[in-house]
């Protein structure tokens, strides 16, 4: 059974990660599998910061890995302030039922100090059912 969601806190930054199957949308004759997962951005530390990259790590259990990395996260640089939150969901598309994926947000304090902040590594698997995404 899986985990319904996971977190990890690095840097003053917690991360916490809700994924999801969809079999409504998933073709598995076709090795099709379609995941959704809810991202909650927290800043917990005491100074205001721009999220400025990701860095996503995606593994699927036919043994294929990809990397995906780019500029904010769904067309977004979001700025936190000491205390806010930032959310969105996006989705993946593996061959298997099953697989993860883990990776790192990268970050500007405002003094200019850049850092990074881990996304912890969630499994992927169909065979855990597709129950509510909270």
């Amino acid at each position: 059974m899986s985990k319904s969601f996971y977190y990890r806190l690095t840097n003053g930054i917690r991360i916490t990660v809700r994924p999801q199957f969809l079999p409504d949308r998933s073709r598995p004759a076709a090795g099709e599998f379609v995941f959704v997962y809810q991202v909650r951005i927290e800043n917990v530390s005491g100074r205001t910061v721009q999220l400025l990259r990701r860095r996503w790590l995606i593994h699927d259990a036919v043994g294929e890995d990809q990397v995906v990395e780019g500029d904010g996260v769904v067309g977004q640089q979001p700025v936190l302030e000491a205390g806010e939150v930032h959310e969105y969901q996006s989705f993946c598309v593996l061959r298997s039922q099953a697989g993860h994926m883990e990776g790192q947000y990268f970050f500007e304090a405002e003094d200019g100090t850049l850092f990074a902040a881990d996304i912890p590594r969630f499994e992927l698997d169909a065979g855990a059912g597709a129950g509510p995404m909270y």
